[in-house]
């Protein structure tokens, strides 16, 4: 049963200042979360601005703020979780940690909690780093078909990968399928070099990527030879069911109208599929036909498709990028 911790005001020690204290009842789990020498309590120093100490088996945030209060046990829960499910707690952990808990709001009574998610067989763990991440993973476990849309650098790929390979490599699906249209962008597809599976490569090399990052070679051989991973152009998918799968569609917004409903009309029984896009970055001739464009306007009002539409505020692979694309947006607009 999971343990819950009070939080205590107005503490009665040698200080005249109100802290904000959180009681850890395990010593080992404790010293998990402070991390070797501290380490991690010198991080939550520096997150909130505000001096964080340890005695016995108690925290204290040095502040009268409230607010601030609750943003800092939540934090300190959520990582005594995490390390009571044997996970190691480093700086990376707490800074992701913190940005899901202080991007939501205090009195929401249905805020997302931490939705850690943890790869079997490789011991990976990735945690959202924002509240729309953790809606949207959220949604991947609620719904059997999820749209994910947001610009570059959101983490849409790497966190349906992520969530998909958990699902598959815990039997709860027979295999994953990755897939993507090939839609040429400024270069002629003839034209480059090898033969057809060389040259399909370049399109589908960011779903390796994520893979990769996630599982080791030795895995990722094993699961293809296999047939657990199975990695695919769009085109490859008409005429097939897909069963007891888990399929992500990349890039959707290159997909027209008619290859947008080949695709969702694929899916079989005990299936889950995630399609994810950026609808400002169509390579098609007309970007107003996209299928992804479409299908959220189509399938909008249907209960069991969920809808997550993430922000630029949730890019996480580089604050540059996220400037990048302010940047764009704000010259467009």
């Amino acid at each position: 049963m999971k343990r819950s911790f009070p939080i205590l005001t107005d503490v009665q020690d040698e200080q005249e200042k109100h802290d904000s204290t959180l009681v850890l009842l395990d010593r080992e789990t404790y010293s998990h979360v402070c991390g070797v020498h501290d380490t991690n309590l010198s991080v939550i120093e520096e997150l909130f601005s505000t001096p964080v100490r340890a005695r016995g088996n108690r925290l204290f945030l040095e502040t009268a703020d409230h607010k601030l209060g609750f943003y800092f046990s939540e934090l300190v829960r959520e990582l005594e979780l995490l390390a009571d499910s044997g996970k190691t707690i480093d700086e990376g952990v707490v800074r992701s940690v913190y940005s899901e808990i202080m991007s939501y709001d205090s009195d929401d009574e249905n805020r997302p909690k931490v939705r850690a998610i943890e790869i079997p067989v490789s011991g990976a763990f990735v945690i959202p780093r924002s509240r729309r991440q953790a809606t949207m993973i959220a949604g991947f476990d609620r719904y059997p078909l999820s749209f994910c849309v947001g610009p570059a650098g959101t983490g849409k790929t790497y966190l349906s990968v992520a969530h998909a390979l958990r699902e598959v490599l815990s039997k709860r699906y027979r295999k994953l399928i990755l897939t993507r249209p090939v839609v040429e962008a400024g270069e002629n597809l003839g034209f480059l070099p090898g033969d057809l599976s060389q040259k399909i490569s370049p399109y589908l090399r960011p779903l390796y990527d994520a893979i990769e990052t996630l599982l080791s070679r030795e895995i990722i051989t094993r699961m293809q030879e296999q047939g657990t991973i199975e990695v695919a152009p769009l085109a490859y998918m008409r005429g097939r069911s897909l069963r007891d799968a888990y399929v992500i569609l990349d890039e959707a917004q290159n997909t027209t109208r008619g290859q947008m409903k080949m695709f969702l009309t694929r899916i079989g029984e005990n299936s889950k599929a995630v399609v994810t896009g950026d609808v400002t970055q169509s390579d098609l001739p007309n970007p107003s036909r996209s299928g992804l464009t479409d299908a959220l306007k189509v399938l909008a009002q249907i209960p069991e498709i969920g809808i997550t539409y993430l922000q630029r505020e949730d890019i996480i692979r580089s604050t540059l990028v996220r400037k990048i694309i302010k940047a764009y947006d704000e010259h467009r607009e």
